[in-house]
């Protein structure tokens, strides 16, 4: 299971509700409701996904997030998780304050542009980085707005969101000392937990 998974099943309390955000084939939503008895509910936009995700007995709502969670009360679950997908929406903020007015807590990863190698990459070839984490080329990636670990955390400071955690790991799923003192250089895939303040 990718470690982002794992963490969002060690952050996430057994018999919780949960929305998971662009959730493709439920794979995580499906571990978490057998192992810990959660009341899961998802939101994805791809059918073949979808079809999937039910056939593991699943909730799912067809919707492309770019419409915003304007359906769901405010603090309507207690956790909201959104996996490789916030740099792929039109508007993040807009996203992330939705996320943390519809849920106690988000759980959110996404690719880090400024890690080191990324940064290698474009300096030494001076074309758009491919990597694992970022696997598109710049004429057909869904990622719209790359960031970096200080680019979110300054948007969270900026709309009043507290971190409660941050871990910064590489492509294979890893953390490392390096990544843990300096993630915006040495972290491929940032992950947060996060709150409304």
């Amino acid at each position: 299971m990718r470690i982002d998974h794992q963490l969002a099943e060690k952050w996430i309390k057994p018999n919780s509700t949960v929305l998971d955000l662009g959730c493709g084939d439920g794979e995580m939503l499906a571990h978490m409701t057998q192992k810990h008895n959660i009341r899961a509910y998802g939101l994805e936009i791809d059918q073949e996904k979808i079809a999937i995700a039910v056939g593991k007995g699943l909730n799912i709502i067809q919707q492309d997030l770019n419409l915003g969670l304007k359906r769901f009360a405010d603090q309507s679950f207690d956790y909201v998780v959104m996996a490789q997908a916030l740099q792929a929406v039109d508007a993040p903020d807009v996203l992330l304050r939705d996320m943390v007015r519809v849920g106690k807590q988000a759980i959110i990863t996404f690719p880090n542009f400024a890690y080191w190698k990324t940064r290698s990459y474009l300096a030494l070839k001076g074309k758009m980085p491919v990597s694992k984490a970022l696997p598109y080329m710049w004429y057909n990636t869904p990622n719209i707005h790359l960031c970096t670990f200080r680019d979110f955390e300054a948007l969270c400071a900026e709309n009043r969101i507290q971190i409660i955690n941050r871990l910064a790991v590489n492509g294979n799923q890893k953390d490392s000392l390096l990544s843990k003192y300096s993630p915006n250089l040495f972290g491929e895939v940032a992950i947060y937990r996060v709150s409304a303040l």
